[in-house]
């Protein structure tokens, strides 16, 4: 077995061991942040779980490696003998539960954006694709209730079923699409009739789809915000703030005249005391298929400088493709297509820096 026998090994000698791997996000080693649980010592092995701070850490596969390398080098036990497990911690945002958190959900993500035809939604869709293929729970839950697209973005049709819940009140039974929960005014209505509803009754039925909705369990909530920095979404911004809103993500295009209105939108939800969790740039530039070339058809670096001004991470930066259009129209958003215009790879780290981001903030 190497410098310890079998009989030597104990749980103590593993998390001095492990005392010497830090967090690499935190900082600090894993075992003062107690996120090393269940050391089991069996035969000629040795296993734990990690306790993460987010389901969908990118950094899983760093951790991993120190782990093994911490026990193989200071205990002597070769790595086939080494089992690291994943778990991750359930809470609210903050890790307070009171009476207006969404029982059963940890975090909620707002998804913004300052003005309307940026590809906010295919940004909300694509990131909650993204999380739930990190191996997170997800739901996806439509708020832009005057243009709701989630329905065809996650090629879903149908009514939500209701149940009596436990406090016998009606809930909702949220529909499903690539193991997300969803929920929209558009699996309630006919898609061919406009909503006219007043502000008031578009507060009401957010609400409904909060609380009246059988979400849990959930790590993460996406909301699809309205576009825009109007009374609907300044009021939803608000509703969100009761809920404990974990942040917001402001999406822009690299044209001025778009990054303008990210300011607009990003100090509505500072006015409401929502973190931000930064900015993600969309249809960023085009590379031709037929030439590689470049084009950076709606100008360039708008959003870092947007970004740095406002002191948040510029999260990604998303070109144009015909896949991610495709697979808007389709239902099946392109973080799930294999086609290099898809930049399923872009989306995938996106959500990865989401979750960073979240894990940071929770723990400032």
């Amino acid at each position: 077995m190497g410098l310890f026998s079998r009989n030597q090994l104990t749980e103590a000698k593993v998390l001095d061991a492990l005392r010497t791997v830090q967090e690499p996000e935190l900082g600090g080693d894993l075992v003062s942040r107690k996120m090393i649980k269940n050391v089991v010592i069996k035969d000629d092995g040795v296993s734990f779980a990690v306790e993460l701070t987010t389901p969908a850490c990118p950094l899983k596969h760093e951790i991993r490696t120190a782990c093994e390398d911490a026990i193989e080098q200071i205990l002597g036990v070769s790595r086939e003998h080494i089992n690291v497990e994943f778990t991750a911690q359930v809470r609210t945002h903050g890790g307070i539960l009171d009476k207006a958190a969404i029982p059963g959900v940890s975090h909620v993500i707002a998804v913004s954006a300052g003005k309307g035809g940026v590809g906010k939604s295919t940004v909300a869709v694509n990131l909650a694709t993204a999380l739930a293929r990190e191996g997170a729970r997800v739901g996806l839950l439509d708020a832009d209730i005057y243009g709701p697209s989630i329905p065809l973005m996650m090629g879903t049709t149908g009514q939500p079923d209701a149940e009596t819940g436990p406090d016998g009140q009606p809930r909702m039974q949220p529909l499903q699409a690539h193991g997300i929960k969803l929920m929209s005014v558009g699996f309630l209505v006919d898609d061919s009739q406009p909503v006219i509803w007043r502000g008031p009754m578009v507060s009401q039925l957010l609400r409904q789809f909060l609380y009246q909705v059988d979400w849990a369990p959930l790590d993460y909530l996406i909301i699809d915000m309205p576009p825009g920095t109007g009374d609907v979404a300044l009021t939803l911004a608000q509703s969100l703030q009761n809920v404990g809103l974990t942040g917001a993500i402001t999406v822009t295009t690299p044209q001025q005249v778009a990054a303008i209105d990210v300011i607009k939108s990003m100090e509505m939800f500072r006015k409401v005391n929502v973190p931000l969790l930064g900015i993600v740039e969309n249809m960023a530039y085009f590379v031709a298929p037929d030439t590689g070339a470049r084009y950076d058809i709606f100008g360039t670096g708008a959003a870092a400088r947007l970004a740095d001004r406002l002191g948040v991470p510029l999260l990604g930066q998303i070109p144009l493709g015909m896949s991610i259009r495709a697979g808007g129209d389709d239902g099946r958003p392109a973080v799930l297509s294999e086609n290099s215009d898809a930049y399923a790879d872009v989306f995938q780290s996106i959500a990865q820096r989401v979750a960073a981001r979240v894990s940071v903030l929770e723990h400032i």
